[in-house]
């Protein structure tokens, strides 16, 4: 009997690694609890991912999407009439108001690249394109710490279970780039 063709499979593959990480955290994940919840053949697993890093790759990739799409769609960071503070800190609630498992599974993905090297370039990725799209709106480095920043609070609430707080979060993203302005160039590039 041939091979069936399942065009489907390997996304299949990367969202089961997505809801066994969100539901076991990283150490669950395993080629064989991946296979299990796919319900696919174990070698399903391993011919579209060779390696467990590879799996993690796809699934930080794919998790990932939701907040930096948020952000590079949003129209009124690109109208400069409006406030990025303020959209930032709204994006930040919406995404941080949604689905609490899915934020987490963000973040555990992203963290796990402390121990995992291969998950590196993929979370630089995605603060690269976060940057690059803030970058528009101030300075490349006031971009990178708008975004540490956003970083920051958002780990806050996930750790100490307490309540995201907009205007906070707008006032100290706008203090960034007030700051910003206040700094000659010459300051910010250098």
């Amino acid at each position: 009997m041939g091979r069936r063709y399942d065009p489907e499979r390997r996304q299949r593959i990367i969202d089961a690694a997505i809801r066994v990480t969100g539901r076991d955290g990283i150490a669950g994940l395993s080629h064989r609890t991946v296979a299990a919840e796919a319900d696919v053949p174990l070698g399903s697993t391993t011919y579209h991912f060779a390696s467990l890093d590879e799996l993690m790759v796809a699934a930080l990739r794919q998790a990932n999407e939701g907040f930096a799409a948020a952000v590079r769609d949003s129209e009124a960071l690109a109208d400069p009439g409006k406030d990025p503070a303020a959209e930032l800190a709204r994006l930040m609630g919406e995404w941080l108001g949604g689905e609490r498992t899915g934020v987490e599974l963000d973040y555990e993905l992203y963290l796990a690249a402390l121990r995992r090297p291969a998950l590196r370039p993929v979370a630089a990725e995605w603060t690269d394109g976060i940057t690059e799209v803030l970058a528009r709106r101030s300075d490349p480095v006031t971009a990178r710490a708008l975004v540490a920043l956003m970083d920051g609070i958002c780990l806050q609430v996930l750790l100490t279970d307490t309540a995201y707080d907009e205007e906070y979060a707008r006032e100290m993203l706008g203090r960034l780039l007030r700051r910003r302005e206040t700094v000659s160039p010459d300051a910010v590039s250098g």
